[in-house]
């Protein structure tokens, strides 16, 4: 079997891997290259198969043996071997190999061994999602808000049994009490051993045959809860604070779920965020522009004066350290705010203004008449001087 990879090669262990270490790396490959993890692709189902027989193999002593001696001769009815060891129809996966196949189909599909064992202990109860509205300042600043939501409760009449008062839960027949059951199926692979939910007690392990009145047999009430939300300084629109155990109930005496509360930030008519710095614009007048001075800037801790300098034009950006928005990790460090100062043309002026302005004009570049402003005169062509002689 020349075609053939040595199967410690496969497995990508060494010669002297024990019984562990060849489960481990067996059961590496069978998740990764399962066909139900790779629906339709060849290579991973040719994998698949290349380390199962190979797992096959090394995992039983006597094959092990018989392979370390004759290699793949051992199983192909030479050197004595065993022979005809036929792929994958010899393969039993009713013992180690089923509990391996039961790992991996629990991680896949909820099932297996491991989920198994979850039913039956603590489970913690399921998470809650809602919403709160703030505006931009309190994402800023951080603030104390409440929310209300539905959430779970032990049923008090029952007790949280689900069974009417005087009676109680009885063990299912179906399961045994385990809540789930257990057969196999014959494979592409052999005998697969799979595991599914009870669907008498929906993986309880208990019936209830008289139930709770109040809350139909299901052991909780709906109430609404008001619960007191912390926003965090610096908070940004989408993101969520969690609330430790104000979720659903556990099951089996498990801790309740939590509270997951989405933060939804109003628009600002002003204000713009982007990560921890704010950008606005702010007006400022054609005098202000041209000779500077003051301006007042509305930033979100107040109104700022700022020096505006002399010759500023439209579009100008300037920045404010420090105003922007606190960091989450440190309320001491903020962002900057970024503002454009934008240069505001008067729509409505009195003839004293215009005549004003007029005046400016006249005096700097005269652009009201098209002229350059320069005096340097147009020199005459000849059909000038042709027609000044005719004039004379």
């Amino acid at each position: 079997m020349a075609d053939k990879r040595d199967y410690y090669e496969v497995l990508g262990v060494d010669k002297g891997a024990d019984d562990a270490t060849l489960k481990k790396a067996y059961r590496k490959l069978a998740k990764q290259y399962h066909p139900d993890m790779n629906p339709g692709d060849k290579e991973a189902e040719r994998k698949f198969k290349e380390a199962s027989e190979a797992y096959g193999v090394l995992s039983d002593p006597e094959k092990r043996q018989q392979y370390d001696n004759f290699g793949h001769a051992a199983f192909d009815g030479g050197a004595g071997g065993a022979g005809g060891f036929g792929g994958f129809g010899g393969f039993d996966f009713s013992g180690d190999m089923g509990d391996i196949f039961g790992d991996i189909f629990g991680d896949i599909f909820g099932g297996g061994t491991r989920s198994r064992r979850a039913n039956n202990g603590p489970m913690k109860g399921a998470n809650v999602k809602t919403r709160l509205n703030i505006t931009f300042e309190e994402a800023v600043f951080g603030c104390d808000k409440t929310v209300t939501v539905n959430l779970k409760e032990n049923c008090q009449t029952c007790n949280g049994t689900g069974a009417k008062p005087g009676t109680s839960p009885q063990t299912c027949s179906k399961c045994n009490g385990k809540g789930q059951i257990v057969y196999t199926s014959q494979s592409l692979f052999g005998t697969v051993r799979n595991v599914s939910t009870c669907p008498d007690c929906n993986g309880s392990g208990q019936v209830i045959k008289d139930k709770c009145s109040d809350c139909h047999g299901s052991g909780y009430i709906s109430a609404k809860k008001t619960i007191e939300v912390s926003v965090p300084a610096g908070i940004d629109n989408g993101q969520s604070i969690r609330i430790r155990e104000k979720g659903e109930p556990g099951i089996n005496g498990g801790s309740r779920g939590d509270l997951l509360v989405e933060i939804v930030v109003a628009r600002h008519p002003i204000f713009q965020r982007q990560d921890y710095n704010i950008f606005s614009t702010a007006p400022i007048s054609f005098a202000q522009a041209a000779l500077g001075g003051e301006v007042k800037i509305n930033t979100v801790d107040g109104d700022v004066l700022y020096e505006v300098k002399a010759g500023t034009q439209t579009d100008t950006k300037v920045r404010l350290k420090g105003k922007g928005v606190p960091s989450l990790r440190n309320k001491a460090m903020r962002g900057d705010h970024y503002v454009t100062l934008v240069v505001q043309v008067p729509n409505k002026l009195s003839e004293e203004q215009k005549e004003l302005l007029r005046k400016f004009d006249a005096a700097g570049d005269n652009s009201l008449n098209g002229s350059t402003g320069t005096t340097e005169k147009k020199k005459k062509g000849f059909m000038d001087k042709l027609k000044e002689s005719f004039e004379d």
